[in-house]
Formats: structure tokens, sequence, C-alpha cells
């Protein structure tokens, strides 16, 4: 959030934005493993294995965009690290041809290939203006369209309770709710319209029957995902460069996202601030 005459915004409002990205955040984080374990055939505890795996890389690579490791590391801007949807269809198609120690494999090859290519790439910046990463983004909220329509009808159509209409009315109410608050509040509550719209769904979906918590109560209270976990990673040419590719789109959006943050909290974005 910018901050106005020089001054800091309050821990307050700090605290509560926050807690509106990591709850966003933590939707894409939990639903990209869950849509690809599915399709790779995994079962509910493997699945969550791969859930837990996928939270604490975005909160270690959220600390280090946040506060930066020296020269080296991290933007310096509140930006939230997440799942990326971009990468789901890849990985399940390798997941299928190659197996899953490809998949990690073509993901460890494609993240060196980001690190190599950060620089140049970052030298594109000045090829982004306002027009171009105004379009980017709202064409990857677009591509996003088909994920929530599947989390709100449910991604089974043999289901019962497929497009139920107890489903779509509370994805409407949720809608409503951000936007009442967008368009009638003011200042700090005009901002925190998502947060509100998810705290608001899901108190209205308690006496609907749609919050399950019972696997929660069985659930430890702390996991930490072991390394190779599905065995040693492999690297198929062919898996390698689909993943790399994937990597080139996901620095397309994730630099029209940075330029978008630098201009709202009023911060100069350098060439060196992309690279990191």
């Amino acid at each position: 959030m910018p901050a106005k005459d020089g001054q800091r915004t309050g821990f307050g409002r700090l605290a509560v934005l926050g807690l509106q990205h990591v709850l966003v955040m933590y939707t894409g984080c939990v639903t990209v493993p869950l849509v690809f374990g599915a399709a790779a055939g995994l079962d509910a505890a493997t699945i969550a294995v791969l859930i837990n795996a996928d939270l604490l890389v975005a909160g270690v690579v959220t600390m280090i965009q946040g506060a930066g490791v020296g020269r080296f590391l991290g933007v310096r801007m509140p930006v939230m690290a997440g799942a990326a949807f971009t990468a789901v269809t890849p990985m399940i198609l390798i997941a299928g041809e190659y197996g899953l120690q490809a998949v990690y494999g073509s993901m460890l090859a494609a993240g060196v290939f980001g690190l190599l290519i950060a620089y140049p790439f970052a030298k594109a910046v000045r090829f982004f203006p306002p027009l171009v990463s105004g379009v980017v983004i709202t064409v990857v909220g677009l591509a996003l369209i088909g994920v929530g329509v599947n989390l709100v009808v449910g991604n089974d159509p043999e289901a019962a309770d497929h497009a139920a209409p107890s489903r779509l009315a509370l994805a409407a109410f949720v809608v409503l709710v951000i936007l009442l608050v967008a368009r009638f509040g003011r200042g700090f509550l005009a901002q925190t319209g998502v947060l509100l719209g998810l705290l608001a769904g899901t108190a209205a979906a308690v006496p609907l029957g749609l919050v399950d918590f019972s696997a929660a109560r069985t659930a430890d209270w702390i996991g930490v995902a072991a390394p190779f976990h599905f065995g040693a990673p492999q690297f198929p040419a062919v898996a390698v460069l689909s993943m790399c590719v994937v990597m080139l789109v996901l620095f397309a959006e994730s630099t029209a996202d940075l330029i978008a943050v630098a201009e709202l909290t009023g911060k100069r974005l350098t060439t060196a601030d992309m690279a990191r």
C-alpha cells in the first residue's frame, strides 16, 4: 500500500491487507496441487504432501521477495508468491508421459534456466508500457476464469452436487459483497473487499453444509515435506524444454504484475530490481 506524505502505513492496516493476500494466495496454492494431483491419479495423502510443499515454498519466496537477500535476490516490494496455473497442463502431460520424477526434474531445470535469463529478461522491461502490462494482467485474469468456474460448479460433471443452485448462489453472493464494498467502501475499507467477500462467503457456507473441517481435526499441526518424495528427479529433454517455455510465460506475467505493484507503491522499478 503506498505511503502518503512520507508516512508509513500502520501495522494494523498492513496486517489486514497481508491477511487478505495470504487468503487469496492460499486458494491458488491449494487448488493447483488438487487439480494436478487428481489428474495424475494421486491419493489424498500424497496430494496433501504437494500442498504442504507448495505453501512452504510460497512462504519462503514471499519473504525473500519482500525483504530481499543482499544485492542478489528479492525485488523488495509487497508481492505474494503463489502457485501458477499456467504450469498445470504441462505438468499433467509430463506426468502422464514420463512420470512424477520428470515433473520435478523439468521444474528444477526450468528454475536454473530462469536464473540464467533473469537479467537479460529484465532488460526487456522498457518494452512493457502501461498498455502492454495492463493487457497481460487482463489476459491472466481471463485465463483464470475457467479455474474459478470449476471451483464453483465442481470438477466432476457426474457428481450429484455439480453446478448445484446453492453453489451458484454462494458464488454470486461473494461476488456481490466484493462489488458492493468496492463501490460504496471508502479508503481502507474499499481495499479489503476480497477479504470481506471471503469471510462473508465462508460464514454463509456453514449453514448450507458446504464447509467441512473433519479432515482438519485429524491432521497434524505441523508438517514438513521431505525432499525427493517421489524419487530422484529425471530430465527428459522434451519435458525440460516445455517447462522452460512455461518459465518464459511466467516471467512475462510476473513482469506485468511487478510493474503494476511498482506503480501502486510509487517505487521506481530498475532492471536490477526486476532481475532480483
